[in-house]
């Protein structure tokens, strides 16, 4: 079953650049888990934070500079950033079944919603 892979236009590291083909994520979810490997990967010495066996149509920064953006433009928090940081990390998503982690899967489900779109329009995710 073999999904669409599009050439896409990203925006990332400051400036329009055309990336090579690659396959879409299937949630913002898949992307946001995706990024925190390659920035943990990035932040351990590798040369290159977005590499992996399947190309992907963009840079673990584009990912980011769309959150900062729903950031600044006040359509998420910190606390939501916070979540995402800390479950990302984990690599899982928080459990809304558990009393201890049900404000924030809530805050994590709120803060992929909103993601999703400014991912889908740029290509990254389907």
């Amino acid at each position: 079953m073999g999904r669409a892979v599009r050439k896409v236009i990203c925006m990332g590291l400051g400036d329009a650049a055309e990336r090579a083909v690659g396959q879409p994520f299937r949630s913002a979810a898949e992307a946001w888990f995706w990024t925190m490997a390659a920035l943990s990967a990035r932040h351990s010495g590798a040369r290159r934070g977005g590499g992996g066996a399947v190309p992907r149509p963009c840079v673990p920064d584009d990912i980011l500079k769309s959150l900062d953006n729903l950031y600044r433009s006040g359509r998420i928090d910190l606390a939501h950033a916070r979540i995402l940081k800390v479950w990302g990390e984990r690599g899982f998503v928080p459990d809304a079944s558990r009393p201890a982690e049900r404000a924030e899967a809530a805050l994590w489900r709120q803060a992929l919603a909103r993601l999703e779109w400014p991912l889908r329009v740029k290509g990254i995710i389907e």
